[in-house]
């Protein structure tokens, strides 16, 4: 007796009808790659896209902090050249204000230090040099200008005589000394820093003479 499997001839007609050829496989996938990497391609298009309008955007707002700092730039260079013109207001009313202090200091000291029978003539000043010409009856009275003058503090010690040579006027007195003395005047708060006290306002004041 002879037994014939149908089921399994079935099973194989059923297998055979499943198979796909091989070209349909290849170009099956073929095309499943070509939709990845069309899909790939779109994302990172996209991706792209998208990059390119934030830095489109961070460019535009760079911008806009660049011209911002550069008007806070332009204000603080403003600032510092008005406080740099006030500073040398302030420096120069200040230099004004010694200077102005200074003469007076000077002229007093000296009016202070002019003894009996001796007056000036002609007081001269470069920068801390004073050159002062005048007449006297005696070389005592030359003397004594030049003590008062060192013992007021307002001048640096020593006080130099230029010339000194007597002069006939032909009326009582009959001679006259023309005399010419250096001198270094230093203001008063150079005098208080050199010595250390107060200076002082004069050494035995006399009165001016005629």
């Amino acid at each position: 007796m002879i037994r014939i499997n149908l089921l399994a001839a079935e099973r194989e007609r059923t297998k055979k009808k499943i198979a796909f050829p091989t070209g349909q496989r290849l170009t099956a996938v073929c095309s499943l790659m070509l939709v990845l990497a069309g899909g790939l391609i779109g994302w990172r298009y996209w991706s792209i896209g998208r990059d390119s309008k934030q830095l489109d955007t961070d460019i535009v707002a760079a911008g806009q902090e660049t011209a911002r700092l550069k008007t806070i730039i332009q204000q603080v260079q403003q600032f510092e050249s008005q406080k740099s013109q006030l500073q040398e207001r302030v420096a120069l009313i200040e230099q004004l204000r010694k200077t102005q202090a200074g003469p007076v200091h000077m002229l007093d000291q000296i009016s202070r230090a002019v003894p009996s029978m001796l007056w000036l003539t002609e007081l001269k000043q470069n920068n801390a040099d004073v050159v002062i010409d005048g007449r006297c009856t005696s070389l005592m009275g030359l003397s004594d200008f030049i003590t008062n003058l060192e013992g007021s503090g307002f001048f640096k010690k020593s006080v130099e005589i230029l010339s000194s040579q007597a002069e006939s006027v032909g009326q009582p007195p009959s001679d006259l000394i023309k005399f010419s003395i250096k001198a270094q005047f230093q203001p008063p708060t150079e005098a208080k820093a050199t010595t250390g006290t107060p200076a002082p306002a004069a050494a035995s004041p006399v009165k001016p003479g005629p």
